[in-house]
């Protein structure tokens, strides 16, 4: 058990948390959400340690161990990856290195027996025997082949960096979990091991995600970081969003009497936890949900942009026909004898662990790159628009967001059509006249969203267009491109929004494309795409052999 009390933080002015109370039991797992800069991540590193708050203090039960998802790639260059993950438990990893140490000296003495004894019992009791083996079946889960697990971590690339830092939190069965951001650079393989395997954890997790199909799999409880409070909800992240959705409509609606509201919550609730009932989660969670009460549900501060891509005109027949795309990057096939047609509607999720290939694929296709071989035709009546991964090229000047969202428009629209559209995504008042350059990461994403809003295309290609968003943000997006008639093509980490987005799914292989129209939940439970996809990959191990 872990609880914070009377925990106070601030940074000059800004209040981050004030008098914030809250405890973490075992056997459960607390998504902490919050709108971007709300202290997320800092309210992990003060449960952790490794910031002290103003005032106030954690406590945790006696003896027990708190393991954290390390977030410095480089801090163990030097050594190798097996030894890097039992490091996640430091008191087995220094009785390791001492009995190691004691073992290789030339002069062993009598007390060095003693103390080599002594060394061994302990290793034994917390199980050391086993290290190595849970160490790399942690890190085979996360997508580590056995091959590199003796290599040191600076030969790695940075996301299997990430993956082994993962491996190390997990590893030795801590009592208490903290997880920043554990589903990063993890493919949906790894996403759906993880969420396997805290589902199983029986010890204390508390989690800070964007990944909304993670937070449902997994967690029990909410945690809810608003008005510089923590307010804890039973219940995964949907029933979070739906119940504060709720709430806030009922407050805003200052003619609904106190009854109706309270007639309104209750069916929700109902309905709510009979649907859960069936859910693996409530089930094996003891039906929390039925422990809710009407005042447990409050309105949330947060704030919803509003995206909405409405095409400047329908789209024929014809939209886009792949043939035989082939392209080599720094003397590496990343695509070769890529061929597929759109049709109208289709919404094609691309997956798979080959991101480079995506990328390039995307940028050929909107004249960026040119391809070794093949050709692609876009249909007469498609008018694209393209977020490309890495936006930095589009906010080098010092224009204001005005300026710069307004270069995208017809000269003859007035500024109060820019704003309004910079206020859809939460650029209001004096907001929407600071400079492009000192955005952050979400904010540019923002932008770049407006300026597709904006273009009215009727075709439209989505790098990674989730990362840098907060949970709202993505809901919203999510929710704009399943009401989008058009056609897309997009790639996503996030599980919820390829599955509720996608009616089409290209996956890559080293052996291959497979295509199917299906959603993603369907296409990852397909024995068919199972089989084929196993046939791929043999046929590409087969060539290299």
């Amino acid at each position: 058990m872990i609880s914070a009390s009377d925990i106070s933080l601030s940074f000059g002015e800004r209040v981050l948390f004030k008098n914030v109370n809250i405890k973490f039991t075992p056997g459960n797992c607390y998504g902490v959400i919050g709108a971007n800069g709300s202290g997320k991540s800092t309210f992990l590193k003060i449960l952790s340690g490794e910031i002290k708050a103003d005032s106030g203090e954690i406590n945790t039960s006696p003896g027990e161990r708190i393991a954290v998802l390390q977030q410095d790639q480089f801090a163990y260059d030097e050594y190798a990856v097996l030894d890097t993950v039992i490091m996640g438990h430091r008191k087995l990893y220094e009785i390791m290195s001492e009995k190691d140490s004691l073992y290789a000296k030339e002069d062993f003495s009598e007390e060095d027996g003693m103390r080599a004894s002594e060394l061994e019992g302990e290793f034994a009791e917390m199980g050391g025997w086993e290290a190595e083996s849970e160490a790399a079946q942690l890190l085979s889960g996360l997508g580590i082949a056995e091959e590199f697990h003796a290599k040191k971590m600076k030969d790695l690339e940075g996301a299997q960096k990430v993956r082994v830092l993962l491996a190390q939190a997990l590893f030795g069965d801590p009592d208490i979990l903290l997880l920043d951001e554990p589903t990063n650079n993890l493919d949906l393989e790894s996403i759906s091991w993880l969420e396997d395997f805290l589902y199983n954890f029986k010890n204390t997790v508390i989690v800070v995600s964007h990944d909304r199909h993670f937070l449902n799999r997994v967690c029990t409880h909410i945690a809810d970081i608003d008005f510089s409070k923590i307010t804890l909800y039973v219940g995964n992240y949907d029933f979070w969003y739906m119940a504060s959705q709720l709430a806030n409509k009922q407050m805003k609606d200052e003619k609904k009497r106190r009854e109706d509201k309270i007639s309104e919550l209750k069916e929700f609730i109902q309905r709510f936890s009979s649907n859960a009932s069936k859910a693996r989660q409530a089930t094996a969670r003891k039906k929390l949900i039925d422990k809710l009460t009407i005042d447990d549900i409050k309105p949330t501060s947060r704030r919803f942009p509003y995206i909405s891509f409405d095409p400047g005109r329908e789209s024929g027949k014809s939209i886009l026909s792949v043939e035989g795309i082939t392209k080599s990057l720094d003397g590496e096939v990343l695509l070769k004898d890529i061929s597929f047609t759109i049709d109208k509607g289709d919404k094609i999720a691309f997956v798979g662990p080959f991101h480079q290939a995506k990328t390039v694929l995307f940028e050929i296709l909107m004249g960026r790159m040119e391809p070794d071989s093949g050709s692609f035709d876009w249909g007469v009546t498609i008018t694209p628009a393209y977020f490309p991964k890495d936006n930095s090229e589009y906010f080098t000047s010092d224009m204001s967001l005005v300026d710069w969202l307004r270069q995208y428009t017809d000269a003859e629209e007035e500024e109060s059509y820019v704003r309004g559209f910079l206020g859809r995504m939460l650029f209001s008042g004096e907001e929407s006249l600071k400079s492009v350059k000192v955005l952050s990461g979400g904010e540019k994403v923002r932008c770049m969203l407006s300026k597709m809003m904006l273009s009215g295309a009727n075709f439209l290609i989505f790098d990674e267009p989730t990362n840098h968003l907060d949970l709202e943000s993505i809901s919203a997006l999510n929710n704009g491109l399943m009401e989008f008639s058009e056609a897309i093509l997009f790639t996503s980490h996030d599980h919820q929004f390829v599955d509720t987005v996608a009616n089409r799914i290209i996956e890559f292989t080293p052996g291959g494309i497979i295509d199917r129209r299906m959603r993603l939940d369907d296409y990852l439970a397909s024995e068919d795409v199972r089989a084929h996809r196993d046939k791929l990959y043999h046929k590409h191990l087969s060539l290299v052999i």
